[in-house]
């Protein structure tokens, strides 16, 4: 059979190309290079993956207090996130119904009604119009209410869905996550610093560089010290079969004992399996197997929780198609991905801490992001040779390894599979 030649970039693509290059992909392979470049996947991407499905935004200690806002934007939309006077989150398309003006501009801040600059219609923070001008006696402002988005608090995780009819399936997601999340009270945490970098790359190949440690050992010295080796993936064989026993045994007798504290921590993986695909672990860290700190001890003093135990290892969970986050006794960091072009994507990091504890007494900002932001620029700067390398005509689709690299192959197993279903929809 002849191999089929590669797929190269071409401006001004269209649904039969989409099928083509779904067609063509080869599994356990790297994508095809115009799902990187072209800006017409980069349009599908929006609106087949990132305005159908639940994707992850926010933490809920962003809004803490009722008038609390903030904004993002995820393509051509933007959404206004707020917390209500009865302390529920409410999420809405931050515009207009009269004109159209945009009515925050900020990306945060406090609020007590929701006023368009521009005519001065007014919302309150559940999104009824309460106020408008001139509109004369015939006007029904009930029905100019602003326009919903659905949104999902999980344990303090804010996920929405541009989606007229949102996956149903996220619901039984946050209900198998509720015992590993919230022991760690995320809803009660506060915000201690949010870092955002623009990645000059595809937001899959973010995505893709995070779901493998493959590259850790040589370009994430911050990152490893706190990693077990043999948590990377080895390929198996004799010179590595005693460690990875050993590293098993820590990982059953870690699980056992934090089974018995009332902490989940068997791994769950539907990344590749369901709609609102997922991933979730609690493992154990090297050393003092606190946190990821540099010298593995917490960054915060002043635990999440009342655990009775610093040493917790990390939690993760991951969504597809953007987000991971780790949970330790101390802190949480979540990572939230937003495409902003084919070859351009945010990657905006969150620390939260207990609400009480105290900077410069409890904990520092410096010793909390060190090794996410090192990491993270070490990250940044991988993607943007990828992306570079895929660019040119000598680039063909590489295979992954089976041993350490099967989660990046469930991220492309999922979005080649949602891409094609919504594809299909389009008839």
């Amino acid at each position: 059979m002849p191999t089929a030649q590669p797929i190269r970039f071409q401006p001004a693509t269209s649904t039969a190309l989409l099928r083509q290059l779904l067609e063509q992909r080869t599994p356990g392979h790297s994508l095809e290079a115009p799902f990187y470049l072209d800006p017409s996947v980069f349009q599908a991407d929006m609106a087949l993956i990132f305005e159908r499905h639940w994707i992850f935004v926010a933490v809920a200690p962003q809004v803490a207090e009722p008038g609390d806002y903030i904004t993002v934007d995820v393509g051509h939309n933007s959404i206004l996130i707020v917390r209500d006077d009865d302390m529920g989150i409410q999420a809405f398309h931050n515009v207009c119904r009269h004109r159209g003006s945009k009515l925050c501009e900020a990306h945060q801040g406090s609020l007590g009604n929701i006023v368009c600059p521009y005519h001065q219609w007014t919302y309150d923070l559940e999104g009824r119009l309460i106020h408008a001008d001139h509109m004369g006696e015939t006007f029904l402002k009930e029905q100019h209410q602003l326009r919903r988005v659905h949104l999902r608090n999980v344990e303090g995780l804010l996920f929405i869905c541009l989606a007229d009819e949102p996956p149903a399936d996220f619901d039984e997601v946050a209900a198998r996550m509720k015992p590993y999340l919230a022991p760690h009270r995320l809803n009660e945490a506060k915000v201690a610093a949010q870092v955002d970098i623009i990645e000059r790359g595809n937001w899959k190949l973010t995505m893709e560089n995070n779901r493998e440690c493959y590259h850790c050992v040589g370009n994430h010295p911050e990152l490893t010290i706190s990693l077990y080796e043999h948590g990377f993936g080895y390929q198996p064989g004799p010179q590595n079969e005693e460690g990875l026993a050993r590293f098993e045994q820590i990982v059953e007798d870690s699980h056992a004992k934090w089974e018995a504290m009332g902490l989940p921590s068997a791994r769950l993986e539907e990344l590749d399996s369901r709609v609102s695909g997922f991933r979730t672990q609690r493992l154990p860290l090297d050393r003092a197997g606190q946190s990821q700190t540099m010298d593995t001890q917490v960054a915060c003093t002043k635990l999440l929780a009342d655990f009775g135990d610093a040493a917790l290892g990390g939690l993760s969970f991951w969504t597809q198609p953007n987000s991971w986050h780790h949970f330790m006794s101390d802190h949480v960091v979540s990572f939230s991905v937003i495409p902003i072009s084919a070859e351009r994507t945010l990657v905006r990091t969150t620390w939260c801490v207990h609400k009480d504890a105290v900077e410069g007494v409890d904990y520092t900002v410096e010793n909390l992001t060190k090794v996410w932001n090192a990491t993270n620029d070490q990250d940044r700067r991988l993607v943007e040779l990828t992306q570079a390398g895929v660019a040119s005509p000598a680039y063909r689709p590489g295979p992954y390894s089976p041993f350490t690299e099967g989660l990046v192959e469930a991220f492309c197993v999922w979005y080649v599979d949602r891409l094609r279903a919504g594809v299909a929809s389009l008839g």
